[in-house]
């Protein structure tokens, strides 16, 4: 026997396609197709969603730290331990949790918004830098501005010494006060020796 394939053994290992298989699955893939395009057209036009916008009220995380709430299984979501949203009705755990939440794509979505941010023109960028260029003080990054401030701060400094060096002074003072020996009467301290201080006796 020669040193090739025995008969009937297939050790090519290359895949082979049934031809006919694959024509049946693309047909059936283009008619599910076309039954979802003519569903979708009988649902109406696809909604509509608003883009991002700035969320204009302030998130309340900071109001119930450090507090002991009671929880009992039957409360409300709304009573519940956490933070709860009103729009989702869930209640979400900490507030790492929350703000991930809000600023998700399921509550953006209940909300009406997508994802997508609406693209700004030339003449809105403009108007938002007119808008905080109002809103900025005119003179509060002037140099003569700056100057003055660090002025001010000085003469601060240089007032506040001088009001610890005066505290220091009268603190000495007193001090040197209570060292001071006070006036002794003459019967008690000749009584206790000490008679002969300070004075001379002449007979």
């Amino acid at each position: 026997m020669s040193g090739g394939n025995p008969a009937g053994v297939d050790n090519t290992f290359r895949r082979k396609f049934d031809k006919e298989e694959y024509l049946e699955r693309a047909r059936q893939r283009e008619r599910d197709e076309k039954d979802e395009a003519r569903r979708g057209k009988d649902r109406g036009p696809p909604v509509q969603r608003q883009p991002l916008k700035h969320r204009d009220y302030e998130v309340d995380l900071e109001s119930r730290l450090g507090k002991t709430q009671v929880v009992t299984p039957i409360a409300p979501l709304s009573q519940q331990a956490g933070y709860y949203c009103s729009v989702c009705e869930c209640v979400v755990k900490d507030s790492a949790n929350y703000l991930d939440h809000i600023n998700g794509k399921k509550h953006q979505r209940a909300l009406g918004m997508s994802m997508r941010v609406e693209r700004a023109s030339l003449e809105q960028v403009q108007k938002r830098f007119e808008a905080l260029k109002k809103r900025k003080d005119p003179a509060s990054f002037s140099e003569q501005d700056l100057d003055e401030r660090i002025w001010k701060q000085q003469q601060e400094e240089e007032e506040k010494k001088r009001q610890r060096r005066e505290k220091k002074k009268e603190k000495k003072k007193e001090q040197a006060g209570q060292n001071e020996p006070e006036d002794i009467d003459p019967d008690v301290a000749a009584m206790m020796g000490f008679g002969g201080f300070g004075t001379s006796s002449k007979k």
